[in-house]
């Protein structure tokens, strides 16, 4: 096992919720290290960059619209094999089809809002979390 670093986001509508300190208090209790946090809000252009992945995807404008709808919380955790952990945390995509204790079972309320993005590999985390962190803001 590694320590690595992965990104967080904790999306519009656990933000509208309130569920942010819930959220982490989930995030750390599995052994994960909040190394850098900030509250934004995401312009349409940002949010059409970080997800330009899923361009050509059907729920690409539904997701940057929902993205951008209100404000997020991007995190940077850190902890043994962080990207699989955290998505373990987060459980699956559906919330429906989430496993109990789950972060997308507790607080998702649909498979678009479902409370929380990670990174889906070391790789993408490095390129994730350089698009919305210098490494000055990352105190691990």
């Amino acid at each position: 096992m590694a320590s690595e670093r992965t990104l967080s986001i904790i999306k519009p509508d656990a933000t509208r919720r309130n569920l942010t300190g819930a959220v982490n208090a989930l995030l750390e209790d599995a052994g994960l290290r909040i190394i850098a946090q900030k509250r934004i809000r995401l312009s349409r252009e940002r949010a059409e960059d970080f997800y330009q992945v899923h361009k050509e995807r059907p729920f690409y404008n539904d997701l940057v619209t929902f993205m951008t709808s209100g404000p997020v919380v991007v995190q940077v955790l850190e902890g043994e094999d962080a990207v699989l952990l955290n998505r373990k945390v987060m459980g699956a995509t559906d919330p429906a089809l989430a496993n109990a204790g789950t972060i997308r079972k507790i607080f998702g309320e649909s498979i678009e809002a479902n409370s929380v993005h990670g990174s889906d590999s070391p790789d993408n985390a490095k390129t994730e979390i350089a698009f919305f962190f210098s490494e000055g803001e990352i105190t691990g």
